[in-house]
């Protein structure tokens, strides 16, 4: 039995920050159906690179899932989707603050109607604030969140980052507060409205400058002890050209560090200064000597934070990955697909594939309590589309 088993959970996010948090809320035990619009759905499924007949993002993000499409602006559609809100413990909603008060589906109305419902919203800036409608992407969430703020280069504009760090935190955040609700409502019996902004959800994500920053001390972009201000917390090139990190901060990795290849022990090597420059170069010159398979063998005998920087490709081979299960393969319309488990998917269980389009649209309403003829009929009518 897992934590959420028997939780039902209405998903009508897409792309990345509220599928990401519902497959948390998934893979603890809950029952989560997307709703998708009688358009374009979930446009995540469109996304390249594409195998099996869907985007592989896509197939990670929803795997064990179910699908079905309403026309939330066709009248009977609306009037269907609020009936099968009842149904479940917990609607989870990613839009602007607003549209579902458009469409008459507001917070307010479906929770005078249903009480004991969870309502989580993760816009980008929150259900207030003067940013409150503005459209938004990672990106900018980074960027208001003073997270770019901190990252270099520091002689030019920040990089971009490798991952979406705020859409991710926000998904987290939001399957933290929906446990959260569900155990208040066991205490209470009633539901909540959860205001979840990815803005908000990522400034915590950089404490110790963000800190330091708020007590009269801002870091310098790019250059700090974390952002790559220090020479022994940093990146360097092998001999043969492949990306390698020294992370050794502590006074003892630094230490062992230089005592194993010969440089200097200055202590000095763990402060910010002019003398971080030389001091790069140097070490720089000391990775160059070792190819990245020798700098590996080099790591498993001294104890000194040195790792390779491994390629997206690269990470289902790692025998550390392995050794956690963090990969599983799924086999879908013939072809093999490689997907992630999360930190705390059931490792026994083999999920079932991501749901195609509408697939599972008659079932969930049925299980909502609607009859075959009431589902007919709003499939005739256009509100309700499957597969």
């Amino acid at each position: 039995m897992r934590p959420l088993d028997g939780v039902r959970v209405l998903d009508l996010t897409r792309l990345l920050p509220g599928p990401f948090g519902s497959l948390v809320l998934r893979d603890l035990g809950a029952q989560v159906d997307k709703i998708e619009d009688a358009g374009a759905g979930d446009y995540l499924r469109y996304m390249q690179p594409q195998k099996a007949g869907t985007s592989v993002a896509f197939a990670a993000l929803n795997r064990g899932k179910r699908s079905a499409v309403v026309d939330l602006k066709n009248a009977e559609g609306r009037a269907a989707f609020e009936r099968l809100v009842g149904h479940y413990d917990v609607l989870f909603e990613q839009f602007r603050p607003g549209v579902l008060d458009r469409l008459g589906l507001g917070h307010d109305t479906l929770r005078a109607k249903f009480p004991s419902l969870i309502i989580c919203a993760l816009p980008g800036y929150g259900q207030n604030g003067p940013l409150r409608a503005r459209a938004g992407h990672d990106l900018n969430y980074l960027a208001r969140a003073g997270i770019l703020g901190l990252q270099g280069p520091t002689d030019g504009p920040p990089q971009v980052p490798g991952t979406q760090l705020a859409d991710i935190s926000g998904g987290l955040w939001s399957a933290l507060a929906i446990v959260a609700a569900l155990r208040r409502r066991d205490q209470t019996g009633q539901g909540a409205v959860l205001d979840i902004s990815m803005t908000d959800g990522v400034v915590g994500f950089a404490s110790i400058g963000m800190t330091a920053a708020l007590a009269g001390s801002p870091p310098t972009r790019g250059d700090d002890v974390l952002t790559g201000g220090l020479a022994p917390y940093q990146t360097y090139f092998a001999k043969d050209g492949a990306p390698m990190t020294l992370a050794s901060l502590e006074p003892k990795f630094w230490l062992a560090f230089a005592a194993a290849t010969g440089l200097d022990p200055d202590p000095t090597a763990l402060l910010p200064g002019e003398h971080q420059l030389a001091l790069r170069e140097r070490i720089a010159g000391v990775f160059a000597t070792r190819t990245r398979s020798e700098w590996e063998a080099f790591a498993a005998e001294h104890d000194c934070c040195v790792e390779p920087v491994l390629k997206p490709e690269e990470v289902k081979g790692d025998a550390q990955l392995a050794a956690r299960d963090v990969f599983f393969e799924q086999e879908r319309a013939g072809e093999t697909l490689t997907l992630f488990r999360t930190p705390v998917s059931d490792r026994e269980e083999q999920p079932p594939p991501a749901p195609d389009k509408g697939a599972d649209t008659r079932q969930v309403f049925l299980d909502a309590g609607f009859s075959s003829d009431e589902i007919d009929a709003l499939l005739d009518s256009g509100a309700l589309k499957d597969s």
